[in-house]
C-alpha cells in the first residue's frame, strides 16, 4: 500500500460485517492461498499492526480470477505493501503480461520483492517507488491498461482514479479497495479525512457516466468499476 498504518481503521476481521464463523466459511470455500502466499502472510503478520493492511485470501483469489477472466495483459497497482495483491494480479495476467506496482515504502516492498521471486512472477512486475500521483502522471501517454487496483492513501483515491481512467481500455476494470471502511462510510459520526474521502470517491464513481460499478461487500468493501466503451 501507499499509505501508513495510522490511516487504517481499527484492526478487525477483514469481512467486518460477517461473524467469524461465516467469514471463515467464505475463506474456506474460495481457492486457498498456496504456500507462497501463506509464507508471505506469516511474514507480514510478524510486522505487527500493519498486518491489517494485507488483503484477505478470498479477495486475493477473486482478484486473480478477475484478472484472468478479462484477459488482462497490462495492470497497474496503486499501493503494493508487502505484495499479496501484486502476486495475485501477476498470476492472473496473460502471456507476456506486466504489472506496474506503485508504492512509497522501500521497506515494505522489500518484502514484496522477495515474495515475487518466491512466486516466480518477479519478471512480470515493474516496481516504481515514489508518490503514486507522480508515478501515474509519468506513465507513457500511449500506455493502455486492462486492470488497475487502488489500495493506497484514501484522500487521493479520486486523484488516482482520474489518472488511471486516462489509460484504461474500453471494458477495462478498476478495483478500489476499502470502500466500506469498516462501516464508517455510513456512520454519521465518522468525519475523519479518510472516511470523508471515501464517501466522496464512492459518490463520484456511482455518478460517473464513463463507468459502471458494482460495490461488493467483500472484505472491507471492493468496488469493481468497468470503463464503458
Amino acid at each position: 500500500m501507499d499509505d501508513h498504518a495510522d490511516n487504517q481503521p481499527p484492526t478487525g476481521p477483514k469481512a467486518f460485517f460477517l461473524a467469524d464463523d461465516l467469514a471463515h466459511y467464505v475463506s474456506a470455500h474460495s481457492s486457498p492461498p498456496d504456500p507462497v502466499l501463506e509464507r508471505l502472510t506469516e511474514r507480514t503478520r510478524q510486522m505487527g499492526s500493519v498486518f491489517s493492511m494485507q488483503i484477505s485470501p478470498e479477495q486475493g483469489a477473486f482478484m486473480s480470477l478477475l484478472t484472468a477472466a478479462i484477459g488482462a495483459r497490462v495492470a497497474v497497482e496503486v499501493g503494493t505493501f508487502t505484495g499479496y495483491s501484486s502476486v495475485c494480479i501477476a498470476r492472473g495476467l496473460g502471456p507476456g503480461g506486466r504489472l506496474i506496482a506503485c508504492d512509497l515504502s522501500d521497506e515494505w516492498t522489500s518484502v514484496a520483492r522477495a515474495a515475487w521471486l518466491d512466486a516466480g512472477v518477479a519478471d512480470r512486475i515493474d516496481l516504481r517507488l515514489g508518490p503514486a500521483a507522480e508515478t501515474l502522471a509519468a506513465l507513457a501517454p500511449d500506455l493502455v491498461v486492462d486492470l488497475a487496483f487502488i489500495d493506497a492513501d484514501k484522500e487521493n483515491y479520486l486523484v488516482y482514479y482520474e489518472a488511471l481512467l486516462a489509460h484504461m481500455r474500453p471494458g477495462g476494470v478498476i478495483l478500489a479497495d476499502n470502500v466500506l471502511w469498516s462501516g464508517r462510510v455510513v456512520d454519521p459520526d465518522a468525519t475523519d479525512a479518510d472516511t470523508l474521502a471515501l464517501r466522496a470517491f464512492n459518490d463520484a464513481v456511482v455518478n460517473d457516466p464513463r463507468v459502471e460499478v458494482a460495490m461488493l461487500p467483500l472484505a472491507d468493501g471492493l468496488s469493481v468499476i468497468r470503463v464503458l466503451p
